[in-house]
C-alpha cells in the first residue's frame, strides 16, 4: 500500500484542504493519506478555533485515511522545528512520499534553493547576521540573505517571501537532515492566498480568511459555500455546545491574568520569552482590555505578530526552555483516528514504524506526550470558561476515533 503524508492544521478543514488532498493523493499515486496535525495550539502560536478531535473527525470525513498528531514541542515551533517534528513522524509510520501545498508549485525550484543555502551556508549566516544587526526582524533578515545569495548564484529558485514556500523549504530541509528517504513532492495553492479575506461568491478560500469572517460576522452561514458540508456541520455543532470559537481573544482573561500572576524573572522562563520583553508583557497586560489592543503595544519591528503569539501560548501552556531544550526528536506516534483503510495500513505495517504506535495514553509515562495531554487540559478549560455549556473530551480519556 502506496502511503503519501501531509502536515496539517485544519482551522477549519476546508474546500481547499478538500482538493490538496485528492491532488495529494493523485500526485504520489497513493492508497492512503495520512495527516500529521497540530494538536491543541498552532504554529502561528495560537489555539486551534475548535478541538482536535474535531478536526479529525472533519479530516477523516474528507477523505483522509490516518491522522496522527504533531507534539506541541513541533507544532508551536518556527518553521524549521516545526517541519522536523513533522516529517520524523511521516518518515516514521512509513510513508512513502509526502505533498505540501506551494505558491511556486514545482519541486525543483524547492530542491535548488536548499542546496544553495546548504552549500553557501557560512555566506548566508554572515548576510542574516549583518541585516539583524541593523534592526531588522528576523524573517525580513533571511529574506534579505537569501536575495543576495541567489543574485550570485543564478538559477530557478523559490520566492521565499511566500509563507507557504517558507514551510515547503523546511520540510526539503528536516528531509534532508534526518536522512529520510521519503519523496518530496508539491502542487500549487489555488484561488485563495494565505492571508486573503473571504471573496463573495467564492469556493475556496484561505482559513485565515475564514477565521475571520467568523470572529468578525460571527455567522456560520456566510462560509457555508468554502466549507465541505462535514466540516460545517461539525462547526455547527461547535458553535451550538460552546457559543464561539476559540481564539486568544476569547482566552484573553485567562492569559491576562496568567501574565500578570508572574514577575518579570519569572517570564523569562518560558520558551522564546528573551531581549527583556518580559516587562513589556507586563506593562501592556495590565493596561489591556482585549487581546488586541494588548498585542498592538507589544508588536515591533523585532517581534513579529507571530512570534509573540509562540511567545504568549508557552507562558499560557507553562511551556519553559529547559523543556524546550530537553527535546531533539518525537518519541511516539499519537494516532488521533482512522477509517477502515487506514486501520488496515496499520495493522499490516505496524512493526515496520520506527516509533512507537500510542492509540491510549491515560498510563503514559512519555514526557513528550504527557506535556500534549496537559496543554489539551488547558485548551479544554480556557473553551469550557469562556462560555461554554458543554466539556469537551478528556485527552487522556479519548480513545482514537473510527471513522466509517
Amino acid at each position: 500500500m502506496q502511503a503519501v503524508g501531509i502536515v496539517v492544521e485544519y482551522n477549519p478543514f476546508h474546500n481547499g484542504h478538500a482538493y490538496h488532498l485528492e491532488q495529494a493523493k493523485q500526485a504520489a499515486k497513493a492508497d492512503i493519506v495520512i495527516a500529521v496535525m497540530s494538536g491543541s495550539f498552532l504554529q502561528r502560536g495560537e489555539p486551534a478555533m475548535v478541538d482536535k478531535w474535531t478536526r479529525t473527525q472533519m479530516a477523516l470525513a474528507s477523505g483522509v485515511d490516518i491522522v496522527i498528531e504533531l507534539p506541541y514541542v513541533y507544532s508551536t515551533a518556527s518553521a524549521t522545528d516545526f517541519a522536523k517534528g513533522a516529517i520524523s513522524l511521516l518518515t516514521a509510520i512509513r510513508c512513502d512520499s509526502f505533498v505540501f501545498g506551494s505558491e511556486d508549485g514545482s519541486v525543483q525550484p524547492f530542491l535548488n534553493t536548499y542546496h544553495l543555502i546548504k552549500q553557501h551556508r557560512d555566506e548566508y549566516d554572515s548576510l542574516v547576521r549583518s541585516s539583524l544587526q541593523t534592526g531588522a526582524s528576523f524573517p525580513k533578515s533571511l529574506h534579505y540573505a537569501y536575495e543576495q545569495l541567489t543574485q550570485n548564484h543564478p538559477a530557478t529558485y523559490i520566492d521565499l517571501a511566500q509563507p507557504n514556500n517558507i514551510l515547503g523549504f523546511h520540510y526539503i530541509e528536516a528531509a534532508d537532515r534526518i536522512g529520510s528517504p521519503i519523496q518530496p513532492l508539491t502542487i500549487p495553492r489555488v484561488a485563495a492566498g494565505y492571508h486573503d479575506d473571504l471573496k463573495e461568491g467564492a469556493s475556496i478560500a484561505s482559513a485565515t480568511g475564514i477565521r475571520k469572517e467568523l470572529a468578525e460576522t460571527g455567522s456560520l452561514e456566510g462560509v457555508k459555500n468554502v466549507l465541505p458540508e462535514s466540516s460545517y456541520e461539525y462547526l455547527c455543532n461547535w458553535h451550538e455546545q460552546h457559543t464561539r470559537f476559540a481564539s486568544w481573544e476569547s482566552f484573553w482573561p485567562l492569559l491576562q491574568f496568567t501574565i500578570i500572576r508572574h514577575s518579570p524573572n519569572e517570564l523569562t522562563r518560558y520558551a522564546e520569552v528573551t531581549e527583556g520583553i518580559e516587562h513589556a508583557l507586563l506593562k501592556a497586560a495590565k493596561t489591556s482590555d482585549t487581546f488586541k489592543t494588548f498585542m498592538e503595544k507589544i508588536k515591533s519591528k523585532r517581534y513579529t505578530w507571530t512570534r509573540l503569539q509562540r511567545m504568549l501560548t508557552h507562558i499560557y501552556t507553562g511551556f519553559t526552555k529547559e523543556q524546550l531544550h530537553s527535546f531533539d526528536t518525537p518519541t511516539t506516534i499519537r494516532l488521533l483516528g482512522m477509517t477502515a483503510q487506514g486501520q488496515h495500513y496499520l495493522g499490516r505495517h505496524k512493526k515496520e514504524f520506527t516509533l512507537p504506535l500510542v492509540s491510549r495514553v491515560a498510563a503514559t509515562e512519555d514526557k513528550m506526550l504527557a506535556i500534549d495531554l496537559h496543554v489539551a487540559e488547558i485548551y479544554n478549560f480556557s473553551v469550557e470558561s469562556s462560555g461554554s455549556s458543554h466539556k469537551l473530551p478528556k485527552d487522556y480519556q479519548t480513545p482514537p476515533i473510527r471513522f466509517k
